[in-house]
Order: structure tokens, then sequence, then C-alpha cells
């Protein structure tokens, strides 16, 4: 047989190879299925110590559910901000773009008494703003960029926590 025959055979065996191998892996999707019909875990939640861990103990609450019992896993969050000067080129505007740079760390920490490990989960987000030289703007947009940046690490854990639990 000749290439130009076998080729069209190769490229098929190939392809319904390749797809019999994808059909085999075990994803998950966060949007549908059994996490998105049951998203509510029974988890409860420690106090926050800052407004940006606020932020993300709030949505969490509200997206995964809250409980009050003493065996419920705890969650806990610590939440930090960093603020900086993007390197740019140097320009007569007097408007500077800024970045604050998010972190949040969640643990979720097993109190039912059967033992098991800690579960702890990283995430970050940047949010840009604009410094100009005026006291309050600049404030009020660092401010406003820090909590944008808060509620973005929140969407993070939150599907982190999904894809977590939802593999037990």
């Amino acid at each position: 047989m000749s290439w130009s025959r076998l080729k069209p055979l190769v490229v098929t065996t190939a392809l319904l190879l390749a797809s019999a191998a994808v059909g085999a892996c075990s994803f998950q999707p966060v949007y549908s299925g059994r996490l998105a019909e049951n998203a509510r875990l029974e988890l409860a939640y420690a106090s926050p110590a800052t407004r940006l861990e606020q932020i993300v103990y709030q949505d969490l609450a509200f997206r995964l559910g809250e409980v009050e019992s003493p065996t419920a896993p705890l969650v806990s969050v610590t939440v930090s901000a960093g603020l900086f000067e993007p390197f740019l080129s140097a320009t007569a505007d007097p408007n500077k773009l800024r970045e604050a740079n998010i972190v949040g760390v969640l643990t979720i920490t097993p109190r039912d008494g059967k033992g098991g490990a800690p579960i702890t989960i990283t995430r970050s987000a940047r949010a840009q703003y604009t410094h100009s030289g005026q006291v309050t703007a600049d404030k009020a947009s660092e401010i406003e960029a820090q909590e944008r940046g808060a509620r973005a690490v929140a969407q993070s854990l939150r599907l982190a926590v999904l894809a977590a639990l939802g593999s037990q």
C-alpha cells in the first residue's frame, strides 16, 4: 500500500486512540454534576481579624454554606495585602498605576475526632488601581483594589475547596 492510502487510516486510528485515552480521564466540572447540585458543605468558619479576611469568610459562607456544629471542619483564612508600583516607563502623566497583591491561605482542620490531616490551600490575586496624588482618592482606590483582590482570592479558594473536598 502507498503512503497516501495509509495516511487516512493512521490519522483515524490516532484520533480514536486519543479520544479513548481522554475519555478514560476522570475530570469533574465544578459548575455541574455532583458538586454543583450539593455545593453546600458542612463547614464552620473562624472569626476574621481584618476586613479582607471578613470579605473572604462572607463569600465562602454564602457560597459553600455554614454550620455551627462543633464537629464540623473548621475553616480558617489568613489574608495579606502588599502594595507596589510596577516598573513602567517615565511619563508626565500624574496618575501612576499601582497594584495590590492579595494572598489568601485557607486551612481546613477536621474536628470530628478522626484525626485527619488539615488541608491547606494558598491562592493569590492582583488588582490594579491608580494613584493620583490626591490623598482621599488614593486611599479609596487602594482600599477598593484590596477588596476587589480579596473577592478574587475568595472565588479561587472556593473552587479549590470544592475540588479538594469533592475528591474525598
